[in-house]
């Protein structure tokens, strides 16, 4: 895997490059925002994970991730936040991140972190074609392949979700009808404990009804007091 790292804490970046090393992880540091993004609009095909700090010089990590979003919904993207900018987290999960870390962090929490990010995605050359069965989630209205994450809502393919995105719309439609609570869908999804930040999910959750309802109808209904579930049937009203 190779991450494109955009810190301006040459400290913060030395210390983390000798974690990455023994995940057998390759890693670009670039410290200046601006001169990040011409790298990554450049060479987007060499990089599998983005880590964006906030406050960079040149341009803003939010910046970076709204424009990077514009080009590539797919690739995976973890923001580094000051501890009390609980806006600018909410913000970068609304835009497209998928993940947060809170500085100060511990190099080895951040290694979980992106380890839970990436764990669902595959490369092309691993997906493995189901001629049987080609959609693993088939329902009234929606279609999904896990591998290729191929998804068809409403006769029409939806191409823009985020990793995050995907897995959450994944888990939900994989149960019908079921209402999640939020701790729940912080389990299944990020795969780690959050300790009660569900605006997490909230954000998530917000960014992508946005993108399903260009497609039809909304599938994800909150249920007051309790989570959210996907209902895409016929007599729901």
């Amino acid at each position: 895997m190779h991450i494109l790292m955009i810190e301006d804490n040459e400290s913060v970046c030395e210390m983390l490059e000798m974690f990455f090393e023994k995940e057998d992880w390759e890693v670009t540091f670039i410290h200046d925002g601006q001169e990040g993004l011409d790298t990554y609009l450049k060479h987007q095909e060499k990089y599998d994970l983005l880590i964006l700090d906030i406050m960079l010089p040149g341009i803003d990590g939010i910046t970076i991730c709204r424009e990077v979003r514009k080009v590539d919904p797919q690739v995976p993207i973890i923001m580094l936040t000051a501890k009390d900018t609980e806006s600018d987290e909410v913000i970068g999960l609304e835009i497209g991140a998928d993940d947060y870390v809170t500085k100060p962090f511990s190099p080895l929490t951040l290694v979980a972190r992106i380890k839970s990010t990436v764990r669902r995605m595959k490369t092309p050359g691993q997906l493995e074609v189901k001629e049987e069965n080609l959609y693993d989630i088939e329902t009234d209205h929606l279609k999904i392949n896990e591998n290729t994450r191929e998804i068809i809502l409403y006769d029409e393919p939806l191409e823009d979700l985020t990793p995050k995105e995907f897995d959450l719309l994944y888990t939900l439609a994989n149960s019908p009808r079921r209402v999640f609570s939020r701790e729940q869908l912080l389990e299944q999804v990020w795969e780690y404990e959050y300790f009660g930040n569900e605006r997490t999910v909230d954000a998530h959750i917000k960014k992508l009804r946005q993108k399903l309802l260009k497609n039809g109808p909304q599938v994800i209904q909150t249920v007051w007091g309790v989570g959210y579930k996907f209902d895409d049937s016929d007599d729901f009203e």
